[in-house]
């Protein structure tokens, strides 16, 4: 089972200099992505326990549209062991003009990610 959120990053997610965008707004996204598996699988938004690795690969900018998937890899009998990939695909362009952008050939995988979530017996509809 996989779920996959696609958007652009705006001016109100950047964080640091040069438009850049704070790796826990990738996070974020994979906590939404978490959250909707689990509800297709249990019928529960259920609580995401920990991440177990967290790698960034390449920077994200204000402007880049975000490509966050993921999957449910594992079932306990409340746990849910998850794999998430965010990738770049689409950038912005302000060296052509200020609304160019470029669609990837090769999009950048910018963050991977796995974690573990939990949905209570009590709360399991499925």
């Amino acid at each position: 089972m996989k779920s996959l959120i696609r958007l652009r990053m705006s001016a109100h997610d950047a964080h640091y200099g040069g438009n850049l965008v704070d790796g826990a707004r990738i996070l974020q996204l994979f906590g939404d992505v978490a959250t909707e598996l689990l509800i297709l699988n249990d019928g529960d938004e259920g609580l995401f326990k920990a991440y177990d690795a967290i790698e960034f690969f390449a920077p994200v900018y204000a402007g880049d549209f975000i490509e966050a998937v993921g999957e449910i890899v594992a079932v306990g009998n409340s746990s849910r062991k998850m794999i998430f990939k965010a990738i770049k695909f689409i950038v912005p362009r302000p060296n052509i003009n200020d609304t160019a952008c470029d669609v990837l050939v090769e999009p950048i995988v910018v963050c991977k990610a796995s974690g573990t979530c939990v949905v209570t017996k009590d709360k399991q509809r499925k």
